[in-house]
Parts: C-alpha cells; structure tokens; sequence
C-alpha cells in the first residue's frame, strides 16, 4: 500500500492539471516559434497511426492525447490501447486523423511522453512479475526524471508497483545524515514525533545492530534496511517478526531483486524502474 492516502489523492485530483502543464512546456520547448519543416507540408489532412516497435506495458496516454490536442484541438484520436495494458511488436496504439502539419508538431513530444512512462511501467512489470511469488512489494523511489515525478509515479502504478512517499512532504525519512546529526536513531525518532506526529515515519538503517534499536522505539512506521547482504537481509526479518515491517533497498537490480525479495522482506525500493529506463521504440506512420 502507498505511505499515506495523500499519493492517491495527488495521483487524481493534481494530474489534469499537471498534464496541461507540463506537456504545454514540451510543446513550447520543442516548437518555439513555429514549425518551419511542418509549415512545408500542403494544408490537408491525413489518416496515421502510432505503432509499437516492442513488446511493452503502455502508459502515457493522457500525456500524448495532450500534446496533439494542444496543438490542433481538431485532431482526431483513436485509442486502442489503455494504460497499463501490454503491447506487442506491431501492434497499433492508437489511429489518427488531422492536418498533416498538426500531427508531425506534435509526434515528437506525444511520443517523448509515452516511450519514456511506458519505459518506467514495462521496467516495473518486469521486476513485479520476478518477485510475485513473494509476499514482496515492489516501491519506487525519489530518483524520478525532474518535472516527471507525479507521471512517473502513475507509471509505477500501471506497471504493477506501489508508490513509497511522493516527496520530502508527506512522509518523515530518518536516513543516515538525519541520525548523525540527531547523535542517534532514538534522539532523531523524538524528534520526529514531536514535530510531525501524524505523518508516517521511516527510519533506515545501515546494520542489524542499528535495526535492533530501532525495534526497541515506538511511532515507526517501517524500517529500512540499507545495502543489506542477503544473509543479514534475513537475519533481519527474523529480528523484526510481527514488530514493524521492512523494506530492503540498495543495488537492487533485475538480477538481485528474486534473492532479496526470497529473503521474506516486506518491501523493496529501486530507482532503477524510474531513472535506468529505455524508452520504448514506438513510431507514429502516415497511413
């Protein structure tokens, strides 16, 4: 489940909003005064389709249909497709219909949206589906693309993961720099409290003895457990039984993620589903 409802509540009431924005700050970016090459073409309109070029999980949609919108409201678009929904190679997006000159100022910022979060949501199946077997939830993390972070996270949902915090508001995170300067885990955790009592608290830790304070304090939420083997990983579940849930993070990747999540670890956060991503190759075609 998210940290708190306030994920939801972003992930809803915020994103139209966040979608005109950001996708009329690519548009600006991309065509600036005016489409010289697009200004070449004859004034008619023309049938086209957005084809995938691989096997994908799809998000992004709302972004794309945005883009070709903000450029020619008069664009017609079919999609047959949904997010979160999986793709093969060759397979049609979604058909459209417009002036010819309107549809190739938009391609390329509709299509930067929907390669890159179908990226993030086909990374995140792919890691979800490694560890299903577990009692494992996949998390993303901070590490977002900048100006990104609510479409990213969206892209983590429709790929099968679950959203840790959204940001350094809605959730208190103890990591390492905190404690230091705090003296210690349990001065730190007071502090917390007092200050931010009714928002969740997550302390990391960077060994067992570490983890074996923090499940002497009361008020935390979970615990993190910093670049643990997989030996102490267990050790360390065992240690937190029925106490406070754990969440493993660290270089975790494809190849490490089934021996960490095998360890009986309640979660696993990677910044790899959001920032060591591969755009999908996707193309749009005229008819």
């Amino acid at each position: 489940m998210p940290v708190t409802k306030q994920h939801e509540q972003l992930l809803t009431l915020s994103m139209s909003e966040q979608i005109l924005t950001i996708v009329q700050q690519a548009l600006n970016e991309d065509i600036g005064s005016g489409d010289v090459s697009a200004s070449l073409l004859p004034d008619e309109n023309v049938n086209a389709r957005i084809i995938a070029r691989e096997s994908a999980i799809i998000c992004g949609i709302a972004y794309a249909q945005q883009a070709f919108l903000l450029v020619d409201e008069s664009i017609q678009i079919d999609w047959q497709v949904d997010d979160g929904e999986s793709v093969t190679d060759n397979q049609v997006l979604c058909t459209l219909s417009g002036l010819a000159s309107s549809i190739v100022s938009a391609e390329r910022v509709a299509l930067n949206f929907l390669q890159t979060l179908s990226a993030t949501a086909t990374q995140t199946h792919h890691l979800a589906i490694k560890i299903a077997h577990t009692q494992a939830q996949l998390l993303d993390t901070r590490k977002t693309i900048p100006g990104l972070r609510l479409a990213q996270k969206y892209a983590v949902k429709c790929g099968g993961g679950v959203n840790h915090r959204m940001g350094l508001y809605d959730c208190v995170m103890l990591k390492e720099n905190h404690i230091i300067a705090a003296g210690s885990i349990s001065n730190a955790v007071k502090t917390a409290v007092e200050k931010y009592p009714d928002l969740p608290l997550i302390v990391e830790v960077e060994n067992l003895e570490q983890l074996q304070q923090a499940l002497t304090l009361n008020h935390i939420t979970r615990v993190l457990c910093d670049n643990f083997s997989t030996e102490d990983l267990a050790r360390a579940v065992d240690l937190a039984k029925n106490k406070l849930p754990l969440e493993a993070s660290g270089n975790i990747d494809e190849h490490t993620i089934v021996e960490v999540a095998n360890t009986g670890i309640d979660y696993i956060s990677t910044g790899s589903i959001t920032k060591n991503v591969n755009a999908i190759d996707l193309s749009l075609r005229f008819a």
